[in-house]
Protein backbone atom coordinates (compact mmCIF):
# COMPACT_ATOMS: atom_id res chain seq x y z
CA UNK A 1 0.00 0.00 0.00
CA UNK A 2 2.35 2.28 0.70
CA UNK A 3 4.36 1.76 -2.74
CA UNK A 4 1.05 2.12 -4.70
CA UNK A 5 0.33 5.54 -2.26
CA UNK A 6 4.17 6.74 -3.38
CA UNK A 7 3.12 6.52 -6.99
CA UNK A 8 -0.44 8.71 -6.86
CA UNK A 9 1.68 11.61 -4.75
CA UNK A 10 4.46 11.37 -7.33
CA UNK A 11 1.71 11.77 -10.39
CA UNK A 12 0.03 14.43 -8.23
CA UNK A 13 3.34 15.98 -7.75
CA UNK A 14 4.05 16.31 -11.91
CA UNK A 15 1.15 17.46 -12.20
CA UNK A 16 1.82 20.15 -10.16
CA UNK A 17 5.22 20.71 -11.01
CA UNK A 18 3.46 21.63 -14.65
CA UNK A 19 0.75 24.20 -13.13
CA UNK A 20 3.53 25.66 -11.34
CA UNK A 21 6.07 25.90 -14.82
CA UNK A 22 3.22 27.65 -16.69
CA UNK A 23 4.13 31.16 -16.42
CA UNK A 24 7.81 30.20 -17.55
CA UNK A 25 6.34 28.96 -21.07
CA UNK A 26 5.17 30.93 -24.33
CA UNK A 27 2.08 29.37 -24.89
CA UNK A 28 1.10 29.48 -28.87
CA UNK A 29 -2.63 28.95 -27.59
CA UNK A 30 -4.99 32.04 -28.09
CA UNK A 31 -8.52 31.02 -28.13
CA UNK A 32 -11.06 33.27 -27.23
CA UNK A 33 -13.49 30.43 -26.83
CA UNK A 34 -11.48 28.74 -23.96
CA UNK A 35 -11.00 31.79 -21.30
CA UNK A 36 -9.09 30.04 -18.48
CA UNK A 37 -7.05 27.15 -20.39
CA UNK A 38 -3.64 27.41 -21.89
CA UNK A 39 -1.70 25.22 -24.14
CA UNK A 40 1.74 25.37 -23.53
CA UNK A 41 2.85 22.01 -23.64
CA UNK A 42 1.24 21.83 -27.65
CA UNK A 43 4.49 20.38 -29.37
CA UNK A 44 4.49 17.14 -27.10
CA UNK A 45 0.54 17.42 -26.75
CA UNK A 46 0.02 17.15 -30.30
CA UNK A 47 2.32 14.25 -30.37
CA UNK A 48 0.61 11.84 -27.36
CA UNK A 49 -2.64 13.36 -29.38
CA UNK A 50 -1.61 11.69 -32.58
CA UNK A 51 -0.19 8.33 -31.08
CA UNK A 52 -3.57 8.26 -29.19
CA UNK A 53 -5.51 8.82 -32.82
CA UNK A 54 -3.12 5.88 -34.02
CA UNK A 55 -4.32 3.68 -30.97
CA UNK A 56 -7.86 4.74 -31.62
CA UNK A 57 -8.20 3.86 -34.75
CA UNK A 58 -5.96 0.18 -34.77
CA UNK A 59 -7.11 -1.22 -31.32
CA UNK A 60 -9.52 0.66 -29.63
CA UNK A 61 -12.40 1.54 -32.27
CA UNK A 62 -11.99 -2.15 -33.49
CA UNK A 63 -12.29 -3.61 -30.29
CA UNK A 64 -15.51 -1.25 -29.56
CA UNK A 65 -17.07 -2.21 -32.63
CA UNK A 66 -16.41 -6.02 -31.39
CA UNK A 67 -18.08 -5.22 -28.21
CA UNK A 68 -21.21 -3.45 -29.98
CA UNK A 69 -21.13 -6.66 -32.19
CA UNK A 70 -21.19 -9.28 -28.72
CA UNK A 71 -23.00 -7.20 -26.80
CA UNK A 72 -26.78 -5.90 -27.68
CA UNK A 73 -27.92 -2.08 -27.18
CA UNK A 74 -29.88 -2.87 -23.95
CA UNK A 75 -27.14 -5.05 -21.82
CA UNK A 76 -24.46 -2.22 -22.80
CA UNK A 77 -27.23 0.08 -21.55
CA UNK A 78 -27.40 -1.51 -18.65
CA UNK A 79 -23.37 -1.69 -18.20
CA UNK A 80 -23.62 1.67 -18.50
CA UNK A 81 -25.91 1.97 -15.35
CA UNK A 82 -24.32 -0.14 -13.14
CA UNK A 83 -20.89 1.70 -13.56
CA UNK A 84 -22.23 4.97 -13.15
CA UNK A 85 -24.07 3.60 -9.76
CA UNK A 86 -20.85 1.80 -8.96
CA UNK A 87 -19.41 5.39 -8.93
CA UNK A 88 -22.44 6.79 -6.40
CA UNK A 89 -20.21 7.20 -3.66
CA UNK A 90 -17.84 9.33 -5.86
CA UNK A 91 -20.09 11.36 -7.37
CA UNK A 92 -22.04 12.41 -3.39
CA UNK A 93 -18.80 12.84 -2.18
CA UNK A 94 -17.91 15.41 -4.57
CA UNK A 95 -21.50 17.01 -4.35
CA UNK A 96 -21.12 17.87 -0.57
CA UNK A 97 -17.79 19.02 -1.04
CA UNK A 98 -19.24 21.39 -3.06
CA UNK A 99 -21.65 22.60 -0.76
CA UNK A 100 -24.92 20.70 -2.86
CA UNK A 101 -26.69 18.98 -0.82
CA UNK A 102 -29.74 18.86 -2.83
CA UNK A 103 -27.41 17.34 -5.54
CA UNK A 104 -25.91 14.93 -2.88
CA UNK A 105 -29.79 13.50 -1.52
CA UNK A 106 -30.54 13.15 -5.15
CA UNK A 107 -27.06 11.14 -5.56
CA UNK A 108 -27.80 9.45 -2.71
CA UNK A 109 -31.55 8.27 -3.15
CA UNK A 110 -30.91 7.12 -6.72
CA UNK A 111 -28.07 4.53 -5.83
CA UNK A 112 -30.21 3.48 -2.77
CA UNK A 113 -33.49 2.68 -5.58
CA UNK A 114 -30.88 1.56 -8.54
CA UNK A 115 -28.90 -0.52 -6.18
CA UNK A 116 -31.96 -2.83 -4.53
CA UNK A 117 -34.62 -2.23 -6.95
CA UNK A 118 -32.95 -1.65 -10.16
CA UNK A 119 -30.93 -4.92 -10.00
CA UNK A 120 -27.63 -3.78 -8.47
CA UNK A 121 -28.25 -0.50 -10.69
CA UNK A 122 -28.15 -1.85 -14.12
CA UNK A 123 -31.69 -0.61 -14.46
CA UNK A 124 -31.90 2.89 -14.04
CA UNK A 125 -35.07 3.14 -11.65
CA UNK A 126 -34.57 6.73 -10.40
CA UNK A 127 -34.41 8.29 -14.46
CA UNK A 128 -37.56 6.86 -14.61
CA UNK A 129 -38.60 9.03 -11.88
CA UNK A 130 -37.33 11.96 -13.01
CA UNK A 131 -33.99 11.89 -11.50
CA UNK A 132 -31.44 13.43 -13.75
CA UNK A 133 -27.81 12.47 -13.39
CA UNK A 134 -25.68 14.93 -12.11
CA UNK A 135 -22.18 12.98 -12.43
CA UNK A 136 -19.87 14.91 -10.42
CA UNK A 137 -15.81 14.67 -10.11
CA UNK A 138 -13.25 16.26 -8.13
CA UNK A 139 -12.38 18.32 -11.14
CA UNK A 140 -15.58 19.98 -10.99
CA UNK A 141 -15.13 20.59 -7.50
CA UNK A 142 -12.18 22.18 -7.84
CA UNK A 143 -13.22 24.65 -10.42
CA UNK A 144 -16.38 25.63 -7.68
CA UNK A 145 -14.15 26.20 -5.62
CA UNK A 146 -12.59 28.83 -8.06
CA UNK A 147 -9.20 26.57 -9.47
CA UNK A 148 -9.18 27.90 -13.02
CA UNK A 149 -8.43 24.94 -15.88
CA UNK A 150 -4.30 25.03 -15.82
CA UNK A 151 -2.99 24.24 -18.88
CA UNK A 152 -3.97 21.53 -21.24
CA UNK A 153 -2.63 18.30 -21.33
CA UNK A 154 -3.34 15.28 -23.37
CA UNK A 155 -2.92 11.90 -21.24
CA UNK A 156 -1.94 8.58 -23.15
CA UNK A 157 -4.58 6.34 -23.95
CA UNK A 158 -7.19 9.05 -22.50
CA UNK A 159 -6.95 11.97 -24.38
CA UNK A 160 -8.25 15.89 -23.70
CA UNK A 161 -7.45 17.11 -20.12
CA UNK A 162 -5.69 19.82 -17.93
CA UNK A 163 -3.95 20.13 -15.03
CA UNK A 164 -6.99 20.72 -12.87
CA UNK A 165 -9.04 17.94 -14.11
CA UNK A 166 -6.06 15.42 -14.42
CA UNK A 167 -5.50 16.16 -10.39
CA UNK A 168 -9.10 15.43 -9.51
CA UNK A 169 -9.23 12.20 -11.68
CA UNK A 170 -6.36 10.86 -9.94
CA UNK A 171 -7.81 12.01 -6.98
CA UNK A 172 -11.14 10.34 -7.64
CA UNK A 173 -9.34 7.65 -8.40
CA UNK A 174 -7.28 7.29 -5.14
CA UNK A 175 -10.27 7.93 -3.12
CA UNK A 176 -12.55 5.61 -4.50
CA UNK A 177 -14.38 3.33 -1.75
CA UNK A 178 -14.24 0.07 -3.98
CA UNK A 179 -10.45 0.77 -4.73
CA UNK A 180 -10.29 0.82 -0.43
CA UNK A 181 -12.19 -2.00 0.04
CA UNK A 182 -10.47 -4.32 -2.90
CA UNK A 183 -6.97 -3.31 -1.44
CA UNK A 184 -7.43 -4.32 1.75
CA UNK A 185 -9.48 -7.58 1.40
CA UNK A 186 -5.90 -7.66 -1.14
CA UNK A 187 -8.28 -8.30 -4.27
CA UNK A 188 -7.00 -5.61 -6.04
CA UNK A 189 -7.90 -6.93 -9.51
CA UNK A 190 -11.90 -6.40 -8.45
CA UNK A 191 -11.21 -2.47 -8.58
CA UNK A 192 -9.17 -3.25 -11.89
CA UNK A 193 -11.82 -4.96 -13.72
CA UNK A 194 -14.05 -2.63 -12.72
CA UNK A 195 -11.60 0.57 -13.75
CA UNK A 196 -11.40 -1.34 -17.36
CA UNK A 197 -14.55 -2.15 -17.77
CA UNK A 198 -15.73 2.11 -16.91
CA UNK A 199 -12.80 2.92 -19.54
CA UNK A 200 -14.14 0.37 -22.50
CA UNK A 201 -17.41 1.84 -21.75
CA UNK A 202 -16.72 5.81 -21.75
CA UNK A 203 -14.84 4.60 -25.00
CA UNK A 204 -17.86 3.22 -26.40
CA UNK A 205 -20.27 6.13 -25.88
CA UNK A 206 -17.22 8.48 -27.40
CA UNK A 207 -16.57 6.40 -30.15
CA UNK A 208 -19.62 7.73 -32.96
CA UNK A 209 -18.99 11.43 -31.37
CA UNK A 210 -15.04 11.47 -32.30
CA UNK A 211 -15.48 10.18 -35.83
CA UNK A 212 -17.94 12.56 -36.56
CA UNK A 213 -15.74 15.42 -34.94
CA UNK A 214 -12.74 14.15 -37.01
CA UNK A 215 -14.24 13.91 -40.22
CA UNK A 216 -15.20 17.40 -39.99
CA UNK A 217 -12.53 19.45 -38.86
CA UNK A 218 -9.98 21.18 -40.71
CA UNK A 219 -7.29 20.43 -37.15
CA UNK A 220 -8.40 17.76 -35.72
CA UNK A 221 -6.22 18.41 -32.48
CA UNK A 222 -7.76 21.98 -32.19
CA UNK A 223 -11.66 20.79 -32.46
CA UNK A 224 -10.66 18.15 -29.59
CA UNK A 225 -9.22 20.65 -27.62
CA UNK A 226 -12.33 23.40 -27.86
CA UNK A 227 -14.82 20.90 -28.04
CA UNK A 228 -13.39 19.33 -23.93
CA UNK A 229 -13.50 23.07 -23.12
CA UNK A 230 -16.98 23.27 -23.77
CA UNK A 231 -18.07 19.91 -22.37
CA UNK A 232 -16.26 20.36 -19.09
CA UNK A 233 -17.42 24.30 -19.01
CA UNK A 234 -21.13 23.00 -19.05
CA UNK A 235 -20.76 19.74 -16.43
CA UNK A 236 -19.11 22.64 -14.19
CA UNK A 237 -22.06 24.76 -14.44
CA UNK A 238 -24.80 21.32 -14.62
CA UNK A 239 -25.45 22.46 -18.63
CA UNK A 240 -25.71 20.82 -21.74
CA UNK A 241 -22.85 21.69 -23.61
CA UNK A 242 -24.94 23.08 -26.37
CA UNK A 243 -25.86 25.75 -24.02
CA UNK A 244 -22.39 26.96 -23.79
CA UNK A 245 -21.48 27.06 -27.88
CA UNK A 246 -23.05 27.62 -31.18
CA UNK A 247 -20.61 25.34 -32.64
CA UNK A 248 -21.30 21.04 -32.33
CA UNK A 249 -19.50 19.64 -29.44
CA UNK A 250 -18.33 15.94 -27.78
CA UNK A 251 -19.77 15.32 -24.32
CA UNK A 252 -16.90 14.29 -22.99
CA UNK A 253 -17.67 11.99 -19.64
CA UNK A 254 -16.54 13.21 -16.48
CA UNK A 255 -12.75 11.89 -15.71
CA UNK A 256 -14.01 9.52 -12.82
CA UNK A 257 -15.59 7.69 -15.44
CA UNK A 258 -13.12 6.31 -17.31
Amino acid sequence: MKQKNNKFLTVLALFALMGATTGCVTSTYDDAQTPGMTDPFEEINRSVFKFNSFIDHNLINPAVDGYRTVVPSPARKGIDNALNNLQSPVHFTNQVLQGDIEGAGDVLFAAIVNTFVGFGGLIDVAEYEGYEHENEDFGQTLATWGVSHGPYVVIPFMGPSTVRDGSGYFIDSFADPLRWYSYNIEEKHIYYNKAGAAYANARNNLKDALKELEASSIDYYASVRSSYYQSREAQVKDKDSSDLASQDTVDFPEYDDF
